[in-house]
């Protein structure tokens, strides 16, 4: 990929047949250099780094996130960074796949020696990588899935999740279904990791057991859903309810059309872009299949105007080498410019507890369209959902949001956050 060959960026396809070197490192990094100073940092530059999927079964959709942060971090160099120190951010490929996760990460920690690991995606890559972080007091700052692994400050103290988690996601679809199509037969299908799991878990908790007619699972290993599908068309499912990754959200979906049911899905977050499923799905078919897709987001919505929205075109189009612009690119920049907030309230002399200080202070307030939820006593991030659907090839909010709280989702106002002029924090 062209576009992550810049000077700020190490883009490595990591293959699990180097697992063995990365384990024979595996000696506890040093908490800082020689004379004390914060990994990471210098008088000019803060180094982070990722781990993310540019090949593999999630890359489709995906590995836009890391090029769209990147691409905004660029720009917030131009405008001088923060503090006077730009970032170099690190991106290294794992293709999804936990044992390059170990890998990788353990790179960035010991040998690249970043400050942080910023907004590292997929559920099962992360949670291999989890303990290791917190063993070794390593900010793992805004993950980017839905886990409620993220959000245990007692276990996992240096870990903040950035998505809303998936059983939130769950139990807010599911009460929309409730809301606006009583007595319909509602089902799920899910990845089968905590994706499908903690979505699932939300669906239950709102509806109940009795609630949900069947529930099927899905592995990414296998990219084919015909059993499940079928399954679910011969219960008679009405609203059926997807934990899936944009490939198998597609997979789904061109499934069901294959066999000829027309049924209604609603999708979590992760796999709900509307851009990617018809890149996916191919221009013929993409458009008429997504019609009346429902999901849920936190974000500005990638596909309608506003000034958030505005201004990450512009940056794609300058510094992400114009790429396609989609809700992936406003996630990852929506990513960057937290992190970039969470940065500058920790000051001209940042380290890693002083930034884990200012993420607990509940200082921070990102750009989404609901409160952020970070405290002490909760690494988790939006417990505020709205709904959003595709209509005549736009995806947008339908003016419907849900704030959750164990299980029960309560119809709420969306409160989208100021834009902050320059989309630069502190300017």
């Amino acid at each position: 990929m062209t576009r992550f060959t810049r000077n700020s960026v190490v883009a490595t396809i990591a293959g699990a047949t180097a697992l063995g070197l990365a384990l024979s490192g595996c000696s506890t990094p040093p908490s800082g250099s020689a004379d004390g100073a914060t990994p990471g940092v210098t008088d000019d530059t803060i180094t982070i780094g990722t781990h993310t999927p540019l090949t593999g079964p999630a890359a489709p959709g995906y590995s836009d996130v890391s090029a769209a942060a990147l691409a905004y971090f660029e720009y917030l160099n131009d405008q001088g960074g923060i503090h006077g120190r730009s970032i170099n951010y690190i991106i290294k490929d794992d293709a999804y796949n936990p044992a390059n996760t170990q890998m990788v990460v353990r790179e960035l920690v010991q040998d690249d020696q970043v400050f942080a690991i910023f907004n590292g995606i997929g559920t099962a890559p992360h949670t291999a990588v989890l303990e290791y972080l917190n063993e070794n007091q390593v900010p793992d700052l805004f993950v980017a899935t839905g886990s409620k692994s993220w959000n245990q400050p007692e276990k996992y103290p240096y870990t903040f999740a950035f998505n809303p988690d998936y059983a939130v996601e769950g139990a807010a679809l599911a009460q929309y279904a409730t809301d606006e199509y009583p007595g319909k037969k509602v089902c799920v299908l899910g990845q089968d990791d905590d994706l499908g799991g903690f979505m699932l878990e939300g669906v239950t908790a709102n509806l109940g057991d009795d609630g949900i007619t069947l529930a099927e699972e899905y592995s990414t290993s296998n990219p084919d859903l015909t059993a499940q599908v079928g399954a679910m068309q011969a219960a008679g499912c009405e609203i059926n309810i997807l934990g899936s990754i944009p490939a198998f959200t597609a997979l789904a979906m061109g499934t069901a059309a294959r066999i000829g049911w027309d049924t209604q899905w609603f999708v979590t977050s992760v796999g709900l872009d509307y851009a990617t499923l018809v890149e996916i799905l191919g221009e013929d078919v993409g458009p008429a299949l997504l019609e009346n897709l429902t999901g849920v987001n936190n974000l500005p919505g990638a596909y309608a105007d506003g000034e958030w929205v505005d201004l990450f075109r512009e940056i794609n189009e300058e510094y992400n080498n114009g790429a396609p612009f989609n809700g992936n690119t406003v996630f990852g920049m929506s990513a960057a410019y937290l992190f970039t907030e969470a940065l500058e309230q920790t000051g001209k002399h940042p380290t890693r507890e002083g930034i884990l200080e200012v993420i607990r202070s509940g200082s921070l307030t990102g750009n989404g369209v609901a409160p952020l939820s970070f405290s002490e006593d909760n690494h988790g991030s939006y417990f505020t959902v709205g709904i959003v659907e595709m209509q005549d090839g736009i995806q947008d909010f339908n003016d419907v949001a849900y704030t959750v709280d164990g299980g029960d989702a309560t119809r709420v106002v969306m409160e989208p956050v100021p834009f902050v002029p320059g989309g630069v924090p502190g300017s």
